[in-house]
């Protein structure tokens, strides 16, 4: 007898079979979210993954929902990123919004009738999140008012709500900051030019712009005081949906050299029975199930005062493998690897893209460094042999 995560990676298996492989290059070409693949993702179980039942979603555990994203990321790294990005919003939708606001979007969210996404970064402070001047106002009637800008936002213009993190004071810091659900629509929101990402044109990014957006008490997710917290336990979570889905990748581009290698015929053989094409190729499989180790163990420390810490490891180490698996993979297939229909650019192109969203690897290894730091303050000093260091 199957259990729940069991029936939900079989569903995203199906999924990336039935729904992301044969369309992939087709949502590309057309530059267009494709919202009959959402919708259908929706149907499957895979847009509710972290919600309660109780609003239609899976209930499953950050541990074990994450995994998904590895599923979707053997179909596609872009769009695994989309989907994983919106269970984050509707996990805090379902855990944090008023019951008003439940009322009125946990449904949609969970079906995947509408689609939710994370607005955090500005166009001029990407990594120094606290630097923000996206501000927002009460009004005399309760409603909030909100104006300013925000960069790098995904399903720009297609997704139906924008989880938005706000200041409410010129003072510094992050004690004043909020998060505020945004529906698409509403007066003064607009969206500027799609950024060019030739590698993922489905998926649209570009700024959003707030002039005057006023909306009511009830779509407040995290209150003044908590936006700043509530957002980065949402980047922790996003960074390890990154990596499971860069293992997804890792998996596709290595499947990839070894169906070609086994097929070439060279040197009155095969390459694949070439030990430097097995060396190589077995360097891709120990990385990969090195990330999966990691982020899987990430996941389960979510939510606890290591899983910061954890998510820095996983969003350092597994792009960066992915990265390097999708050059070594194309490598295997020399000059066939550069021509598009086997795909390999595109998997070198959205693994590069998955090292930079949500916390470049630079960030994390500041993370990682800071840990570290406060681990030799707790350290005995190592001793010195006799005669050295002495003057």
């Amino acid at each position: 007898m199957t259990n729940k995560i069991d029936e939900i990676l079989e569903a995203a298996r199906r999924h990336v079979r039935e729904v992301i492989k044969p369309n992939v290059e087709a949502w590309n070409a057309a530059g267009v979210w494709p919202k009959a693949a959402s919708e259908a993702a929706g149907a499957a179980g895979l847009t509710g993954l972290y919600a309660p039942q109780d609003w239609g979603g899976q209930g499953l555990p950050l541990a074990e929902g994450v995994r998904v994203y590895e599923e979707l990321g053997q179909g596609d790294g872009a769009y695994s990123f989309g989907i994983s990005m919106h269970n984050i919003c509707t996990f805090a939708v379902c855990g944090y919004g008023t019951e008003a606001f439940k009322e009125s979007w946990a449904r949609k969210l969970t079906s995947g009738q509408s689609l939710a996404n994370f607005a955090l970064t500005e166009p001029q402070s990407g990594s120094d999140a606290a630097t923000m001047y996206t501000r927002a106002t009460i009004n005399d009637d309760g409603t909030w008012t909100i104006s300013g800008a925000k960069a790098w936002v995904s399903l720009a213009n297609e997704a139906d709500l924008y989880l938005t993190v706000v200041k409410t004071s010129d003072a510094p810091g992050h004690k004043d900051m909020a998060m505020i659900a945004i529906p698409r629509g509403t007066p003064g929101l607009t969206f500027g030019p799609r950024y060019d990402t030739p590698s993922y044109n489905f998926l649209p990014m570009s700024e959003m712009y707030m002039d005057s957006v006023t909306v009511p008490a009830e779509n407040i997710i995290l209150p003044v005081g908590q936006g700043l917290q509530g957002s980065l336990m949402a980047i922790d979570i996003a960074r390890v949906s990154i990596a499971s889905g860069c293992c997804g990748l890792m998996q596709a581009a290595l499947d990839t050299a070894l169906a070609f290698a086994r097929d070439r015929k060279m040197f009155g053989g095969h390459e694949i029975d070439l030990d430097g094409i097995q060396w190589m190729l077995g360097d891709v499989a120990t990385n990969l199930e090195a990330s999966r180790l990691l982020y899987r163990e990430a996941a389960r420390k979510l939510g606890t005062p290591e899983g910061p810490l954890w998510a820095a490891h996983a969003k350092r180490f597994v792009p960066d493998a992915a990265v390097e698996a999708a050059n070594t993979c194309t490598q295997v297939l020399g000059g066939m690897g550069l021509l598009k229909p086997y795909g390999l650019d595109r998997l070198s192109r959205l693994a590069q893209m998955l090292r930079i969203v949500d916390g470049t690897t630079e960030i994390s290894r500041v993370v990682i460094g800071r840990a570290l730091q406060k681990r030799a303050a707790t350290l005995d000093p190592v001793p010195v042999p006799k005669g050295y260091g002495e003057e």
